[in-house]
């Protein structure tokens, strides 16, 4: 599955015509700078530079098209390949959704992760905890003991 640290999803992880892979020279950086910058409530008003630092430093993930190679899904996880990982910056075009790409996104990202053995992958959403949901990832049990710092 992995080779020379870009993973391709398995066919059980994708959709038909569509492929997933990690393979960071794939990620075409203007157009999740545009979608994330203009589309994303989480990331609207976000730099062009501040996004091209988050790319740079994180494990991105694409969608593509098989027919044309067009970017249509991004995702990126902040990790220590250790004990720890943040899923961040899910996003999937809307002229591609309604397809289960966001769902096979996720699970190949899981399936990137799985042999590192982390303790936890976390992540926030405040509208797709169904998409989430269907591949293992569940609501916090004990929201009390969790802080966080800046803006929320």
């Amino acid at each position: 599955m992995t080779t020379h640290g870009a993973t391709e999803a398995t066919p059980a992880e994708t959709v038909p015509g569509y492929e997933i892979s990690s393979d960071p020279a794939r990620i075409d950086a203007d157009r999740v700078y545009e979608w994330l910058s203009t589309d994303a409530y989480w990331a609207v008003g976000r730099s062009r530079e501040k996004q091209d630092r988050a790319i740079a430093r994180s494990l991105n993930f694409g969608v593509y098209e098989e027919s044309s190679g067009k970017q249509v899904g991004y995702a990126r996880v902040i990790t220590d390949h250790s004990d720890f990982a943040w899923l961040c910056d899910v996003y999937v075009a809307p002229q591609a959704r309604g397809k289960g790409l966001g769902t096979a996104l996720v699970a190949a990202v899981r399936a990137e992760l799985e042999p590192y053995g982390l303790r936890r992958i976390l992540l926030a959403t405040a509208d797709a905890h169904g998409v989430y949901e269907k591949v293992g990832f569940k609501r916090v049990d004990n929201p009390e003991a969790w802080m966080v710092y800046g803006r929320h």
